[in-house]
């Protein structure tokens, strides 16, 4: 049965890097005008980037659009580009990238080794399945092969085990051209290699980021030195250099406004995730509501359930949440903002709403937690966990979006106002104390180095036991709230911004 939320057509833009290719230039774009007829494809758009040829490209791509005019294709749209001097291949893309504007992008080297025909295929994939990128593999198995040179298979088939190997992922072909992403996913990383490094570092930020990636086979028709390729030793030793970098790497999301890079590092400690869930699954129904589910890194040590619906505002993390659908039925993924009641899902009571880092985040906590109370069924539980400690509120909590840290006794006034009965304060990780204060008071850091996040990730088992005997205040409180039946002189859940408890208190 075909998924309701795959779609009968797409759109697609094809980047095209072009240096020094004047003979074989006009009739590679020639052959991207057959995708136009494809009954998969309603738009593309292809972003021709001439790399600042010293050849005779340049009057080649005039001709070559003066030839556009009088015989125009139905859905494709031609922008071309140049640079005054040549960048390298990864800037082309960057230029081009910019210009895409279509639902899927793809790169399509300015010579005649790949064939257009192949990209229908990959396009097929997003159709059919929840892809976040599709790969076209020079190896896998199809109906047909053309034999290659031994040498090059060898030096491909090696990069793309070290890429493999730090990626964990099993590609048979890393170095392709063809790599068709979502667009959107391929803006929001962050492309900083140069040359062909872009290689790698595409391959590797998209298995950090927990994309869907698939492969299918397609033809390759290489070419000899002689004949013009560019590719050689040199670069083979450049991608080594870049697997190592980008192995090493957690710059994965480009900056924004949801603070997707800081959050990002902070899931690379699934150790302390881990902890997290089995402190809150004691407390968890079987009809949940998660707000602020980020990448579903805590949703994952929490199901199956009966019903489990996971939210955010961040809609790359929407859109890897809604991934997960497929292979979990039982999961619904939607927006969520905390702050606005309209937001929450209408037609659905639960049992359990998680929140954990979301309330401090809000201007207006006290609203939060009133419609957390109205999303619960009768005698529901919230979990919420917030910063503990006022007086560790430092530049940590200011990058973080942090409005404010709360003590026990302003969570419980404030839950109690809301309508909810304390059924627990939990303090969680006082292990992290000395080191928020160390960083964000003393250092005044504006984020966590990779490695700090690395060793949390790593004393993780020793923290959890000796947790409750460190003689430091917790750097968390986690709250077990239960739905009270309200009086009727209590509040009104309808108020439209309720004013926050503790106004002024992040100083």
């Amino acid at each position: 049965m075909r998924d309701p939320l795959l779609k009968s057509t797409t759109s697609l833009s094809v980047i095209v890097p072009a240096y020094n290719e004047q003979h074989l230039v006009a009739p590679s774009l020639a052959r991207l005008r057959a995708l136009g007829e494809s009954p998969f494809l309603d738009r593309v758009r292809i972003i021709v980037v001439d790399d600042g040829s010293s050849d005779g490209t340049a009057a080649a791509l005039e001709q070559f659009s003066g030839s556009l005019e009088g015989a125009p294709t139905p859905n494709l749209d031609w922008t071309f580009l140049r640079h005054p001097v040549n960048q390298g291949k990864a800037a082309a893309i960057h230029t081009g990238l910019a210009h895409a504007d279509t639902e899927l992008t793809v790169i399509h080297d300015a010579d005649l080794e790949y064939h257009p025909q192949d990209l229908v295929k990959m396009v097929k994939v997003f159709l059919q399945e929840p892809a976040d990128a599709v790969f076209g593999s020079r190896f896998l198995t199809g109906e047909y092969r053309r034999v290659l040179f031994f040498r090059h298979e060898i030096g491909n088939r090696l990069l793309t085990l070290m890429s493999n190997i730090v990626s964990d992922l099993n590609l048979t072909d890393m170095e392709t051209c063809y790599k068709m992403v979502r667009t959107e996913l391929l803006k929001s990383i962050p492309l900083v290699g140069r040359a062909f490094a872009i290689e790698p570092e595409i391959t590797i930020k998209l298995a950090k980021r927990g994309a869907r990636i698939f492969e299918v086979p397609i033809r390759y028709s290489g070419r000899t030195y002689q004949e013009g390729k560019k590719i050689g030793v040199k670069d083979g030793f450049h991608a080594i250099g870049a697997i190592i970098r980008f192995a090493c790497s957690d710059h994965i999301y480009t900056e924004d406004e949801y603070g997707s890079q800081i959050l990002g590092r902070l899931n690379r400690a699934p150790r302390f995730t881990h902890w997290m869930a089995d402190v809150i699954r004691p407390f968890i129904g079987d009809r949940v509501l998660e707000i602020g589910a980020g990448t579903g890194n805590l949703t994952l040590h929490l199901i199956p359930r009966k019903l489990y619906w996971a939210s955010d505002i961040n809609p790359h993390y929407l859109t890897y949440l809604e991934n997960l659908i497929p292979d979990h039925p039982y999961l619904r993924v939607g927006y969520t903002d905390g702050e606005k009641h309209d937001s929450y899902p209408s037609d659905e009571k639960f049992d359990t709403v998680i929140c954990l880092n979301v309330v401090e985040h809000l201007e207006n906590d006290f609203g939060a937690l009133r419609n957390i109370f109205e999303a619960l069924e009768d005698t529901g539980r919230a979990i919420v966990l917030v910063p503990c400690g006022p007086r560790l509120y430092g530049t940590l909590d200011k990058v973080l979006g942090h409005h404010r840290r709360y003590t026990k006794a302003q969570f419980k006034a404030l839950a109690a106002r809301a309508g909810f009965h304390v059924e627990a304060l939990i303090s969680f990780n006082r292990f992290g104390s000395p080191a928020w204060w160390l960083n964000g008071q003393l250092l005044r850091r504006k984020t966590f180095g990779l490695w700090q996040i690395k060793m949390l990730n790593s004393l993780t088992p020793l923290v959890r036991a000796i947790d409750r005997f460190l003689p430091f205040p917790p750097l968390s409180i986690i709250a077990v709230l239960r739905k009270a039946p309200l009086e009727p002189s209590r509040e009104s859940a309808n108020s439209s911004r309720p004013e926050s408890s503790l106004q002024g208190a992040t100083t």
